[in-house]
């Protein structure tokens, strides 16, 4: 090789580094169309499309990598198997290109973990325990080290058979957890909150209630601190924002597949509506779609300020570009459905970019009793780049009232364009909230809707386990046990006002 090329490598990869992305991928194009049989740089351009969302040419890159030699294809299947899954949710082949990384290095931890997590998802959960007990049992792949086993500890934890049942299960998580060996954080955190689920299950309150406290506290070193002055400022800008372009109220007729953006706060409900909705033939499951959050990191400046740049022509090709997007994710029998459901929590912060892109887009905004959800909230392993107010309870009340100052303006800016899902007055009387959703939608009664549980589906979220249940409303008030741990939720909701002096909702 020599030094010119080099340094145009080395620039490549400066360029990825910082995040430049659609600049690092051309540099990776031009260098791989001077020495195409660079298997490497093929990898690195497969992993740039891949943050960028685009599935087929990241899936070719990929191929490219595996024709030209690349070292450790096993990364590779495990790479395709992603983009497969979470872009075009063809778990087929997720699951044969994990297996085809498993038949390279069979003690792959992270493609044996991905395999389990896979099988969850299609509730296979019997053969996700025995990926996760394989990976114990095995001698560990160099590149994994204490983490994977403490991943599959926590993995087999989860499992909802195991919990209340396995006590040594539970005593290996808990020491793991507790111990020296050099686990990262956020692995750490995973165990603290399968402990802590375990606990729950068996209703040792106290104990469950001390793990996610130390789950969270390990979770907190994943991302930057909450801060109540900037979520502040940012719900200002928002309302400014849309303030200042105020959207079209009247719905258009729908077409076949038209988007229904489901979202609101984490654990809120968003995974159970949007199962119920699938089971009606006229609605067809997008689960946790990345198109507007990777949109609006791609624009050219602030959110929401950037978007005052978008126009009329660009707005209708990224319409167009969502459209193809969806497109691929649906199969042929369900093409003349009514809706395609987009089911991202944060996308309630997006909803002015949305509603840009898609002037008559309808919202189903969840909502449930604050506490409760407050909880729920502190009880997941959020990410903390996503959500930073996940960790404390404080944080988590301070969030929702700034979530609700915002929800409140866009109820009264998009009008019919939005509907309200309130998941605990479904929980007691599903038919009676159900059936004027789906009127709503222009949706006739199907009582499949409500036997939601039984549809063959994939769940990729936090809520897999529970929508595989019959509906339930248990989890209401399910925050009393808890009550002497959650005062700074308390505090911090009833200074907002959304819960009265005896904890109940006031809206």
């Amino acid at each position: 090789m020599d030094g010119h090329t080099e340094r145009q490598r080395r620039d490549a990869r400066q360029l990825s580094d910082a995040g430049r992305l659609v600049e690092a991928t051309a540099a990776f194009r031009t260098l791989l169309a001077q020495t195409p049989q660079w298997a490497e740089g093929w990898y690195e351009l497969g992993w740039l499309l891949r943050r960028q969302g685009l599935a087929d040419e990241a899936l070719a890159a990929y191929a490219e990598a595996l024709a030209r030699g690349v070292d450790g294809p096993e990364e590779v299947h495990l790479n395709r198997a992603v983009i497969q899954t979470d872009l075009l949710h063809d778990h087929v082949a997720a699951e044969a290109s994990l297996r085809q990384a498993l038949a390279l290095a069979p003690d792959y931890a992270p493609a044996r973990l991905n395999l389990g997590n896979l099988l969850e998802d299609l509730a296979r959960n019997d053969e996700a325990e025995a990926q996760y007990r394989a990976l114990l049992a095995a001698r560990q792949h160099p590149r994994a080290g204490d983490d994977a086993r403490g991943e599959a500890l926590a993995r087999l934890l989860a499992l909802p058979a195991l919990r209340t049942t396995d006590d040594g299960l539970l005593a290996d998580a808990t020491a793991a957890a507790r111990g020296a060996a050099p686990i990262s954080p956020l692995t750490r955190a995973n165990l603290w909150f399968a402990v802590g689920r375990a606990h729950e299950a068996r209703r040792q309150f106290d104990a469950a209630f001390q793990a996610f406290a130390e789950g969270n506290r390990c979770a907190a070193a994943g991302g930057p601190p909450y801060s109540p002055e900037g979520m502040a400022r940012a719900v200002d800008a928002l309302i400014t924002s849309l303030d200042a372009r105020p959207p079209a109220r009247t719905p258009a007729p729908p077409a076949p597949l038209e988007p229904l953006f489901i979202c609101g706060m984490f654990r809120s409900g968003s995974t159970l509506i949007e199962q119920v909705l699938a089971a009606h033939p006229d609605v067809v499951a997008g689960g946790e779609r990345p198109f507007f959050p990777q949109l609006a990191s791609r624009l050219p400046g602030a959110y929401p300020a950037a978007l005052g740049a978008l126009d009329a022509t660009t707005l209708q090709a990224l319409a167009a570009e969502y459209r193809r997007h969806v497109a691929r994710l649906v199969p042929a029998s369900r093409a003349q459905a009514r809706w395609f459901t987009d089911k991202r929590p944060d996308n309630v912060l997006l909803l002015d970019l949305v509603t840009r892109v898609f002037p008559h887009a309808r919202i189903v905004l969840t909502r449930r009793d604050p506490i409760d959800n407050g909880l729920s909230v502190f009880q997941q392993h959020l990410d903390q780049r996503q959500a930073p107010y996940s960790s404390d309870l404080r944080a988590i009340g301070h969030y929702s009232a700034q979530l609700r100052r915002w929800e409140r303006h866009l109820e009264a800016a998009f009008g019919e364009r939005l509907h309200v899902f309130d998941y605990d007055a479904f929980v007691r009387d599903p038919e009676g909230v159900l059936r004027p959703l789906l009127s709503w939608l222009g949706l006739d009664w199907d009582p499949r809707c409500l036997a939601f549980h039984a549809q063959p589906s994939s769940v990729k979220t936090a809520s897999v386990h529970q929508v595989r249940r019959p509906l339930y409303a248990d989890a209401s008030g399910r925050w009393r046990p808890y009550a002497a741990h959650l005062q700074p939720l308390v505090d911090a909701l009833r200074a907002a006002g959304m819960i009265d002096a005896q904890g109940r909702r006031t809206a």
